[in-house]
Formats: C-alpha cells, sequence, structure tokens
C-alpha cells in the first residue's frame, strides 16, 4: 500500500483510468512525473503561453515520498523546479494547481476522510461518518508571483500550519484550525448548499480512487499470499485529502497509506515548555475510526458464503444493502456507540463494477506470472499468453510479439527504480494491452476496444478446462443514468497530461477523448 501510494505510482495508476474514463476520473489533478516528463510538461507551458500571453497557470509540486507537507512548493514557470538534489534527480510529480477552492471565514481548507480497505478479494471499502477540516492561517488569495511561497495560505497541511502564529487550538468542533467534516457541512447546508450531492460526491471519489489502485495492489497481494488458501486477513486505513472547489466539486488533493492517529498536540504551557493535550477535534474522530475498524475486522464475524459473492463484489445490490444492514445491526448490539463506518462497497457495486477494466487485465496477467511470488511476465510468458487467446494472425505474428514485449519492457525499466525482478511489470503489460486492443479493434474507441480484447480472452481462457475457476473479475457492461458533471481543468484545452506518444497521436484515441460518458454517482441516503 506504501508503495502504490506515493505520488508517482498513485499518478500512474489513475491517468491509466482516466485515459479509459476521462469524465469520470476527472477529480484528479494533471499531472506530469518528474524528471521524466519534464520535457513534456517544459513544452506543454510554453505552447500555451505562446498561443495566449494572458494564460499564467500555476503548478504545485510534490515529491513522490512526501509527508506532511515536506519539499512541497508553488511554480509559475518550469525553469523554476527544483529538478536535483546535489548530483540525484528529484523524484515527485508536478500538479496543476487548484487556484479557486471553496473558502470559509475567508480561509482555505481540506478535508481528510478516513477509509477503512476491510478486504481486497472480495474488495470491501468502508468510509467513516466524520472526518477533520483542516485549515489555512493566512487569508486565501489567488496565487500570484508575490504569493507563491506563503505555505500558510496556500498548503493545508496540519503539520506546517500548525507553526503559523495565527493557529488556533479549539476544543470546540466548529472553531479553530481543525474542526470535524459535519461542523462544516452544517455550515454550508445552512446557506443553502446540498450537502447530501456533495458527500455523493465524495464517496464516488473514494470507491473510484480505490478501484484504480486495486488492480498493482493485487500483483503484490498474489505473490505473497497463496489463491485459494487460507491466510492472514489484510486490511488498512487510508486518510483521503480532499479540496472542494468553489463550485463544490471533490478534488483527491492526495491519499496517505499511513495516516496520523494522535489524538493530543504540542502546546506551550509556559514560556519555553510545551506538553501534550488532548485533542477533542482528533479523538471525536480517530478513536471511532480505530475502535470500529477492530470491531469489523473480528474474525468471530459471521462471513457471507463464497456461493453468495461473485467476482467484482455481490451478485446483486439489493443482496449487498440487506448484508450491509445486517452486519451494522449485529456489531452496534451491546454497550459500544453505533459503528462509525459505513459500506460503501460492494453496497454500491452494481454503479461502479463498470470501472474495473483494469483489474481484468490484471488477472490476465497473474494468471500468466507462472511461479508464485512472481511480480512480472518474462518473455515466454507474454508469448504464452498471446498463444493462449489466440491473438496471433498475419497481420501480427510472434516475431512482432517479441519486438513488443522488448519495446515496452525496456521503455518501462528506466521508469521503475524499484523492482523484485527483470520483466514486464502490469503497468507495461497494461500499455501492451491498450495497443493490442487498438490494432485489433481499430473502428472503436479505446474503451470499447479494451472491454471487446478483454471479451476475447475470457472467453479463450474460460473454453479451456477449469477456465471459469480462474477468472476473477467481472464488470457488468450497463452503464447508469447521464449525470451532468462540471469538469477539473484549466481554461485552455492545449494543456493535458502527458500519455504515450502511440496513444496521444491516435486517431481513435482523440475519438475516445470526445466521447461523454456516462458519470457515476453514489444515491447516497445519508
Amino acid at each position: 500500500m506504501i508503495d502504490m501510494l506515493r505520488k508517482i505510482n498513485l499518478s500512474r495508476a489513475m491517468r491509466t483510468t482516466q485515459e479509459l474514463f476521462p469524465e469520470e476520473y476527472d477529480f484528479y489533478p494533471r499531472s506530469w512525473i518528474l524528471p521524466e516528463e519534464y520535457q513534456q510538461f517544459s513544452t506543454q507551458i510554453r505552447m500555451v503561453k505562446e498561443n495566449d500571453a494572458t494564460v499564467n497557470p500555476t503548478f504545485i509540486v510534490k515529491p513522490d515520498g512526501g509527508s506532511q507537507g515536506d519539499g512541497i512548493y508553488l511554480i509559475r514557470d518550469p525553469s523554476d523546479l527544483k529538478l536535483m538534489a546535489g548530483s540525484q534527480a528529484k523524484q515527485g510529480v508536478v500538479q496543476e494547481y487548484i487556484h479557486k477552492p471553496l473558502l470559509i471565514d475567508k480561509l482555505k481548507f481540506d478535508i481528510r476522510l478516513y477509509v477503512l480497505i476491510k478486504s481486497l478479494e472480495p474488495l470491501e471499502i468502508y468510509i467513516a461518518k466524520e472526518g477533520l477540516t483542516r485549515f489555512c492561517t493566512e487569508p486565501y488569495q489567488e496565487p500570484s508571483q508575490k504569493n507563491l511561497s506563503h505555505v500558510f495560505m496556500h498548503l493545508t497541511n496540519y503539520s506546517l500550519n500548525v507553526h503559523s502564529g495565527n493557529f488556533i487550538h479549539s476544543d470546540s468542533q466548529n472553531t479553530g484550525s481543525k474542526r470535524t467534516l459535519s461542523s462544516v457541512l452544517y455550515r454550508l447546508a445552512a446557506k443553502g448548499v446540498d450537502i447530501k450531492r456533495v458527500w455523493s460526491d465524495i464517496i464516488a471519489l473514494v470507491i473510484k480512487t480505490v478501484i484504480a489502485v486495486v488492480p498493482e495492489l493485487r500483483v503484490y497481494y498474489q505473490a505473497e499470499i497463496p489463491p485459494g488458501k487460507p491466510g492472514p486477513t489484510c486490511f488498512q486505513i487510508l486518510g483521503f485529502d480532499i479540496l472542494l472547489m468553489k463550485n463544490l466539486k471533490p478534488i483527491l488533493l492526495e491519499v496517505n497509506s499511513n495516516p496520523s492517529m494522535r489524538i493530543e498536540h504540542e502546546k506551550e504551557v509556559s514560556p519555553g515548555v510545551f506538553e501534550y493535550v488532548p485533542s477533542p477535534v482528533d479523538e471525536d474522530v480517530k478513536v471511532g475510526v480505530i475502535r470500529d475498524t477492530l470491531r469489523l475486522m473480528d474474525p468471530g464475524l459471521k462471513k457471507p458464503s463464497v456461493s453468495q459473492l461473485k467476482a467484482g463484489g455481490f451478485e446483486h445490490k439489493e443482496e449487498i444493502s440487506v448484508e450491509g444492514e445486517k452486519q451494522e445491526k449485529s456489531l452496534e448490539e451491546g454497550v459500544l456507540p453505533s459503528l462509525c463506518l459505513k459500506q460503501v462497497y460492494p453496497k454500491y457495486s452494481k454503479q461502479f463494477n463498470c470501472l474495473r477494466l483494469v483489474e481484468r487485465i490484471a488477472s490476465l496477467f497473474i494468471r500468466f506470472l507462472g511461479v508464485k511470488g512472481n511480480m512480472r511476465l518474462g518473455p515466454t510468458a507474454f508469448r504464452t499468453f498471446f498463444r493462449t487467446c489466440k491473438l496471433s494472425n498475419s497481420n501480427f505474428t510472434m516475431a512482432s510479439v517479441d519486438i513488443l514485449y522488448i519495446d515496452i519492457t525496456r521503455r518501462w525499466s528506466g521508469t521503475i527504480s524499484d523492482s523484485r525482478e527483470a520483466g514486464m511489470g502490469l503497468q507495461a503489460f497494461v500499455e501492451a494491452f491498450f495497443f493490442l486492443a487498438g490494432r485489433r479493434f481499430k473502428s472503436l474507441v479505446l474503451r470499447e476496444q479494451v472491454v471487446s480484447l478483454l471479451e476475447l480472452c475470457e472467453a479463450q481462457l474460460e473454453s479451456q478446462p477449469g477456465g471459469e475457476d480462474r477468472r476473477s473479475v467481472s464488470c457488468s457492461r450497463a452503464l447508469p443514468r447521464a449525470v451532468k458533471t462540471q469538469t477539473l481543468g484549466l481554461a485552455n484545452p492545449q494543456l493535458s497530461s502527458p500519455a504515450p506518444q502511440r496513444r496521444a497521436a491516435s486517431q481513435d484515441y482523440r475519438l475516445h477523448q470526445r466521447l461523454k460518458p456516462r458519470m457515476l454517482r453514489a444515491n447516497v441516503e445519508n
């Protein structure tokens, strides 16, 4: 989880899903990976400024493994990037800066929401009903060359703002520099904001983000835990940092794999003398998250039978709701307070299963890994995948397969600094799969190309002995009704995230980018 939620890996995972579902994943800012995409970033910014001299976008730079605001800074020109640390290149991302955030008391703030991944197979996600809001300590102004370095104005990190002379520790949930999420939502509701819609959008953002990172997690998971055998139950509490734009659209800033669970803060009790004192706001939120995580993970709880489950979630939404209600009711019996964690997946799996295309590709990848513990495909395994799925023809021979393997693997080997073995990793395999789908189904848009190739491969595998048991992820083709949404991004459409030149130049891909897919939103009652 730590590896997957580093800035670079998260950006890559989000970019892949953005290619397939551009409007579903428009809540993640445009990102460029450093240092490898510096030239693309620099070129695109120069072209935008040349075409319109009045456009002067701001960007935020984040180190790959940074936390608590360390190493984050704002820039307006690529020449301001600090690419080197001594003799080594700095790894990180540069992202579009959201310059019109929602303000309260003239201050910028973000939301820290706690999310429990209860299980990976099958996927189970819970969201804490209460969260934190962390406020800046200097009144917000849109970024300019004069205020780019004002961290207390632009960065919401608690670990930075706590050192500001304007930081206010408060025992109240609705005042001070750290407040509960509910207090902010009630305040917005008093102004006529539809907070049910805001909460529904946040839930959708969380589910979509988890779906984006699950494929790579499953590759790690299968390397450690044998399939079909009892093993340890893996779970993790994540910290989602979310910003609300002025138009109330939630934007994902980052996901923390190890969020702080401290319920105290440092206070100066006399000049030069500090001690730790309880923080009521932190205690109200975090104690419940820890307590209910342990209640949910109690191995004594009855689990649904295998027959109730199918790959990718429960078979019917109605069954999900009933199961979730039964489990929550059983947990709430006794002296403990009611659960503060709300199940959102598989409860809303019917709406979101169609986004799990990359996970289906990961299932193919895992099937052909061979020896337990492998996380990369060798050239022989890639050829076996090609032959088994019967993908070769007169236009694409096995020699072409070898060339494709060498080309993509060589390119990706220079971008992955930490790997257990040589070969083709999942991200490289996904790119190869997209390429093959584009060649085979040229008349379709990218998403339909990928779906068509997946169905072809899955059909070939299911026709083999034991094939049905090996297929681990399915996806409903049905999409819910369309919902109009606002689009994140700069007004100038020329500034776009980098993608492999093959896809950017593809006529099919450009057509896909113009396509308006249906938006998915969780239907939340409370």
